[in-house]
C-alpha cells in the first residue's frame, strides 16, 4: 500500500516543480478567439510569454480552428501548410521555444479580419552565461598585480540602467499560477503524510 503513496507524493512533487514558473495565458485576455475580439496583437505585445508558458484558444468545436503557420502564411491567411492545427474547441498550446510564433484562424476570412496573433517568445532566461571566472594566477617566476592600497577601491564600471528586460513585470495570469502552485503544494503535502500514516 505504500509503494502507490510514495509514487503520488513523487508525481505531485515533480508537477510542483514544473509548473513553478510556467503561466497560462487566455487569447486577448478573455481566452475567447473569435471575430468579436480584433485586439489580439495588442494583447500580445503587452503580454510577456516565456518558454513554458501556454496560450489558451476557446471557440466553438467544428465552427472554428487555431492554425499555427509560418511569416509569409500568417501575412498571406495562409492555412494549407500548417505547423500544428487545433479545432477542439479548448486548444491549450504549449510555447517551447523563444522568438515568434505565428496563429491564424483556419477560416481565411475569418484570418483576413484579423482573428490572428503574433506571439513573441522571450529568450529563456535559465540559459544565462556563467559569470567571469576570477583572473588566473601569474606564471611562475611573474608577480601578479597587487591588490589596490588600503582605503582605495578599485574601478568597477557603473551599474546598467535598469530596463524592462532586466525588471520583468509579472504576466497577468500570475494570481492563476499562485493558485495553481498553492494546489499542487498542498497535493505535495497531502501525499507526504499519507507516507507517513501507512
Amino acid at each position: 500500500m505504500a509503494k502507490p503513496v510514495i509514487i503520488i507524493c513523487h508525481l505531485s512533487f515533480l508537477l510542483l516543480i514544473l509548473n513553478a514558473n510556467a503561466f497560462e495565458f487566455m487569447v486577448g485576455g478573455s481566452g475567447d478567439w473569435s471575430l468579436a475580439s480584433t485586439s489580439y496583437n495588442q494583447w500580445a505585445e503587452r503580454s510577456r510569454f516565456q518558454v513554458g508558458d501556454t496560450v489558451l484558444f476557446k471557440y466553438e468545436s467544428g465552427k472554428d480552428s487555431v492554425v499555427q503557420v509560418t511569416k509569409e502564411d500568417y501575412d498571406n491567411c495562409n492555412a494549407a501548410s500548417p505547423i500544428a492545427k487545433y479545432d477542439d474547441g479548448h486548444s491549450m498550446v504549449k510555447l517551447n521555444e523563444s522568438g515568434p510564433h505565428y496563429f491564424i484562424s483556419g477560416l481565411v476570412d475569418n484570418c483576413k479580419k484579423n482573428e490572428k496573433v503574433v506571439i513573441v517568445v522571450m529568450a529563456d532566461r535559465s540559459h544565462r552565461s556563467p559569470p567571469s571566472s576570477p583572473p588566473s594566477p601569474a606564471p611562475a617566476g611573474e608577480e601578479s598585480p597587487s591588490p589596490p592600497p588600503a582605503g582605495e577601491e578599485s574601478q568597477s564600471p557603473p551599474p546598467a540602467p535598469a530596463t524592462e528586460d532586466n525588471n520583468p513585470t509579472p504576466s497577468p495570469n500570475v494570481a492563476t499560477s499562485i493558485v495553481t502552485s498553492f494546489v499542487y503544494s498542498i497535493i505535495a503535502f497531502v501525499g507526504s503524510s499519507l507516507v507517513f500514516v501507512f
